[in-house]
């Protein structure tokens, strides 16, 4: 048995779908399905008899203690997070709880059920954890990628309460010798990502007809991951990471923002015309860009690679070629996740940026 927190969420149900793919354990998922938490990621899985739901808030610590002592997991994969820096600048509050108070009241009640284990279950025990690349701040363009031995540096209210729960990790494995892994991962894209991130903001935008907001001037650059490459790596980490270790796991797909969009743009110009015969190119719009807006992120993966023998098996084209495919063959997901919250949210954040 294995415990998932964040598991409604984009990355924590394609590791779930992934997992009980592959697996006979079960898995227990939980989530406190906040705005970006949706069970229907998980419809496919909902009656099989290895996955469990509880709705639990990680600020809960007597629940998650409750959960534990019930199902006695042999592992817990911390997926739990606040994750966009939009939403940070605007309501830190939130993030400064869920990640790093909700990451210390989950190693407290690991810690305290790990410590109670007979010996060999005890050193079977494994705690992992799920950061972001941006935890080590900007890079210049001639910057070498981000390694594990990056000093931190975070930019936004986001990044900050991640590089603390990252912390809080660590101490615990240096404290209390706690069996904790912690994986550090470049942009994730895929299906089931709530339509606020880049990627499925575009594609939703574009279909409906909408501007295409590109913040600045669109010459920032991200490693893209896609998802189902991002959750091979988080179980072989599970499975064969060194105690106490960072590993960064990255898709080696620097690109700039505007060409994402462009590409996207493209891709549908094929897959399903505007009824105009336009481009969806016409639909860019550059609006103001975001405070402390970093430069460049790029994961260095070698470490992965060659400790654990992880490698991304999609490139950009062929990962973005399998969202865009999803995301048209899933608009029923997306009509029912876009709600007048998210309409409010768009209005919110992109307000006066024009």
């Amino acid at each position: 048995m294995i415990f998932v927190t964040g598991g409604a969420g984009f990355i924590g149900s394609n590791f779930i779908l992934n997992w009980l793919n592959k697996h006979n354990e079960p898995v227990v998922n939980i989530d406190k399905l906040t705005y970006a938490g949706n069970l229907e990621n998980l419809k496919s899985v909902e009656n099989n008899p290895n996955y469990i739901f509880a709705k639990v808030d990680l600020l809960d610590q007597k629940a998650l203690a409750d959960l534990v002592a019930k199902h006695k997991p042999r592992a817990i994969l911390n997926f739990a997070a606040e994750s966009h820096v939009d939403r940070s600048i605007h309501g830190p509050g939130e993030f400064i709880q869920t990640n790093i108070v909700g990451t210390f009241n989950l190693l407290q009640v690991a810690r305290e059920y790990w410590s109670a284990l007979a010996d060999a279950e005890k050193k079977a025990f494994r705690f992992l954890h799920v950061s972001t690349d941006e935890v080590y701040g900007s890079l210049e363009l001639n910057d070498p990628a981000f390694k594990e031995t990056n000093t931190y540096q975070p930019n936004s209210p986001y990044s900050a309460s991640k590089a603390a729960s990252d912390h809080l990790v660590r101490a615990y494995h240096h404290t209390y010798g706690m069996p904790t892994v912690t994986t550090n991962c470049s942009n994730n894209y895929g299906p089931y990502q709530f339509p606020e991130k880049l990627i499925p903001i575009v594609i939703h935008n574009a279909l409906k007809g909408k501007d295409l907001p590109i913040y600045g001037d669109g010459s920032n650059i991200r490693d893209w991951l896609y998802v189902v490459d991002h959750c091979e790596a988080i179980e072989l980490a599970l499975d064969k990471g060194r105690l106490g270790e960072t590993y960064n796991v990255g898709g080696w797909n620097e690109k700039k923002n505007i060409e994402v969009v462009d590409t996207i743009c493209a891709t549908l110009d094929k897959l399903r015309p505007r009824a105009d015969g336009k481009s969806y190119l016409t639909q860019k719009v550059f609006v103001k860009d975001r405070p402390g807006h970093d430069k460049r992120y790029a994961i260095d993966a070698t470490k992965i690679e060659k400790e654990l023998g992880w490698k991304p098996k999609e490139n950009f084209e062929t990962g973005l070629a399998k969202t865009i495919k999803w995301y048209l063959d899933n608009e029923t997901w997306v009509a029912n996740v876009v709600s007048g919250n998210y309409r409010e949210w768009l209005d919110k954040n992109y307000e006066g940026r024009k």
